[in-house]
């Protein structure tokens, strides 16, 4: 896809729908003879997938590399691409360096942002606790499922979050067990330390099944009003989510598969473009059409 910048728009938008994670990647600064241009842009799926354009193959591979990294850490990087014999350039936050042997010469910067689908949080109940978590968790761009407790378990999706349980009450038991079936991985139940305990008393859990759930759920903060109670479940979902992880393995694809280029030794994402030879029944892949032309002509491959 070399479409418009509109096109790509589009894209996105169509991406963001589907709840599937991609990298923006935008070129901001490109020194000559490079073939991108400042302001090349593409879109960059979690398998390797480029659509759009910010240089040549080469390139390219250098790119699927750091974008996979942005998706997995979910934070922005600036891709400093430079050739072979380039001075030493240090790594900093926020800034990665690939030295590229094949680049034909001249340097890339390019700014690669994650977009990552926002976390699905089921809410179940109608007390004052559940509607101002909904509430708080909406303004922390949360994707909000309010329900009754009485909804499960047909109103949990499979890409759910977590599901707080904040009814105070009811099928509580019936929910929790709705949601570990999903899958879920962060239930919290509003309640207190032996009220709690009853309520999952009622069910035959594993152990792995028992450390999903959270009761009492919540940072602990002294917390006494519903909005205290939603502010410190809210912060620990927050928690969760950058310290821990919670929701990266749902939101991150299969590592693409790769190999290293025998003439240039760059790592080499595989994918269908991907230029290769077959040798005595074995794949060997190349980062462009050039190193397998190399190869083409080395000793190891015209002696095989």
């Amino acid at each position: 896809m070399n479409g418009t910048t509109n096109d790509l728009r589009l894209r996105a938008e169509q991406l963001l729908s589907e709840r599937r994670p991609f990298v923006n990647a935008t070129v901001v600064r490109a020194q000559q003879p490079t073939s991108a241009h400042p302001g090349d842009s593409a879109i960059v799926l979690s398998d390797g997938t480029i659509e759009g354009f910010v240089g040549g193959q080469c390139a390219q591979n250098s790119v699927r590399v750091a974008a996979r990294g942005a998706l997995k850490s979910g934070e922005s990087v600036l891709l400093r691409v430079l050739p072979d014999g380039s001075p030493e350039f240090p790594k900093t936050k926020g800034a990665d360096v690939v030295i590229n042997p094949c680049l034909s010469g001249g340097a890339m910067e390019i700014f690669l942002e994650p977009n990552l689908p926002a976390p699905v949080l089921g809410v179940f109940g109608d007390t004052p606790i559940a509607k101002t978590l909904a509430e708080f968790a909406g303004m922390l761009h949360f994707d909000v499922a309010h329900c009754s407790v009485d909804a499960a378990p047909q109103s949990i999706p499979e890409e759910t979050t977590a599901v707080i349980i904040a009814s105070l009450g009811g099928e509580e038991a019936h929910t929790v067990r709705a949601a570990l079936d999903v899958g879920v991985e962060y239930i919290g139940l509003v309640a207190s330390r032996v009220r709690g305990a009853s309520v999952l008393d009622q069910l035959e859990l594993t152990e792995s099944e028992r450390a999903r759930v959270h009761t009492p759920v919540g940072l602990y903060l002294g917390a006494k009003t519903p909005a205290e109670i939603a502010v410190s479940i809210v912060a620990d979902l927050v928690r969760a989510i950058r310290l821990d992880g919670l929701g990266a393995v749902e939101t991150a694809a299969p590592t693409p598969k790769t190999s290293v280029d025998p003439i240039c030794g760059m790592v080499v994402t595989i994918g269908p473009d991907t230029p290769h030879l077959e040798v005595d029944g074995v794949d060997v892949w190349f980062c462009c059409p050039g190193c397998r032309r190399q190869y083409e002509k080395s000793s190891q491959f015209e002696n095989r």
